[in-house]
């Protein structure tokens, strides 16, 4: 079961089928009342993520079959993590409605009840790393275009494992997606030196024309003499 809020997460072992009896025939995503599991959880409001039947075999969305089935995944599929590019492999997958053959359900709190349930609410973890993309500091820190996203970059501080009277030392994540004077500098050199092609390529273009021209015009010339002196002949 895991609370997004305070970032925590909590397992718990149900014995009694009455108390999860209400998870049956629920599909992933649903969401379902907690009232059943206890009366520390009433009103609380669970959104089925996962789960794994009895074998260890993850629950995979829009399988509708009743026992387990061996499928081809590939990058973007859910229940596949790829290695390499272009890489395809046969899992195998369970159903995605909840049953009697299901072992383990994972659980996200949607909505929070009365009462605070202790190892899940009253443990706020903190973030260990910050956001890493431009905007997504911007956002975070509610910045505006005027101002510097690298100083407000998140660092967090390290200490070496290998020498415990080493010096601690901090770390911080290298910016995606930042536009900076060198990286705009770089971007108006690229667009000059396209510039520069096109208006080179349109010379080179302009000078074709008039050589072909030059051309097609002497041919016709010689052309010209030719057929004067068959006349004069004649």
């Amino acid at each position: 079961m895991k609370f997004n809020i305070a970032s925590a997460q909590k397992l718990l072992d149900i014995d009694e089928e009455r108390q999860y009896r209400i998870f049956y025939d629920k599909k992933i995503a649903q969401e379902v009342p907690g009232d059943s599991l206890g009366d520390e959880w009433k009103g609380y409001i669970f959104r089925i993520t996962s789960g794994n039947d009895k074998q260890g075999f993850l629950m995979k969305q829009c399988v509708l079959l009743p026992y387990r089935v061996c499928l081809l995944l590939a990058d973007g599929h859910s229940c596949y993590c790829t290695r390499h590019a272009g890489e395809r492999k046969r899992k195998s997958v369970c159903v995605y409605i909840v049953g009697p053959n299901i072992a383990i359900l994972s659980l996200v709190i949607v909505k929070q009840g009365e009462n605070d349930i202790p190892g899940l609410m009253d443990n706020v973890l903190p973030r260990r790393l910050g956001p890493k993309g431009a905007m997504k500091i911007r956002s975070f820190f509610n910045l505006g275009k005027e101002d510097d996203v690298r100083k407000y970059v998140v660092r967090r501080e390290v200490k070496s494992m290998k020498k415990e009277d080493a010096k601690p030392y901090t770390k911080a994540p290298k910016i995606q997606h930042l536009v900076t004077p060198l990286r705009l500098q770089r971007r108006r050199h690229l667009h000059s030196l396209k510039h520069h092609r096109i208006e080179h390529q349109k010379e080179q273009k302009a000078e074709f024309k008039a050589l072909l021209s030059k051309h097609v015009a002497e041919k016709k010339a010689n052309v010209a003499t030719i057929k004067a002196a068959h006349k004069t002949a004649a």
